[in-house]
């Protein structure tokens, strides 16, 4: 029980810290979308599906390419003493990955439902673009934020393959759930299975119940 406690805190711990990492890129790159900022948008928006409609084990594997001991860019990473693969380092980067074009397309959706006039308006008052972005657009697109937040801090929690492959699966280091579920199958322990697909199901529960409360349509 106390491993299974352990496999959960280090769930949260990956989907939490891969959906804060997630956030800058995804609203940045999805306020430029929504504004027509952004050169090819229609190249940028496949390209950021990509990792959502590859397989997982790909995506785990271009992950290993990238950072990898023999990838270009092993010696800037050695030199900086950063270990990445097979550490839980990696099995958030792999979470992040998948969970980024979820919180990115949904945050673009927030942008764009957004009335631009408002944003004219503060500018006409003096404020600037900055000022603008964080006191009125990012306010109006807060629902659809928190929902593309939400959405990648579930897609994290469930990740498997890409986390497979670039962080293995080591126990009470790299072990989250859905690795956990796996191994415990693969060893016959059906038991050890069962308790770690209750955590997942209680956890998605929760998350669902408090994404209802906050974003639900009876909320003001």
């Amino acid at each position: 029980m106390e491993s299974d406690i352990g496999i959960l805190l280090l769930s949260l711990e990956i989907g939490i810290v891969a959906t804060l990492l997630s956030a800058p890129p995804a609203i940045l790159i999805a306020w430029g979308l929504a504004r027509r900022k952004l050169p090819v948008p229609s190249f940028l928006r496949a390209v950021l599906s990509l990792p959502m409609v590859m397989p997982p084990v790909a995506v785990g594997l271009g992950l290993l390419w990238l950072f990898g001991a023999t990838s270009p860019l092993a010696p800037l990473l050695e030199g900086l003493g950063i270990e990445l693969v097979f550490t839980p380092a990696a099995a958030t980067v792999a979470a992040g990955v998948v969970g980024f074009p979820l919180f990115a397309r949904s945050a673009e959706q927030a942008f764009a439902e957004v009335d631009p006039t408002f944003e004219e308006i503060a500018r006409t008052l003096g404020a600037s673009r900055i000022a603008t972005f964080f006191r009125i657009s990012l306010p109006l697109a807060r629902r659809g934020l928190l929902y593309g937040a939400l959405l990648c801090f579930t897609r994290a929690l469930g990740e498997f393959g890409a986390t497979a492959v670039v962080a293995g699966i080591i126990p009470g280091r790299t072990e989250t759930l859905s690795l956990g579920i796996w191994s415990r199958i693969q060893e016959g322990d059906d038991a050890g299975a069962a308790a770690l697909v209750a955590l997942s199901f209680g956890l998605a529960l929760t998350s669902m119940i408090v994404a209802e409360r906050w974003l639900g349509p009876d909320r003001r």
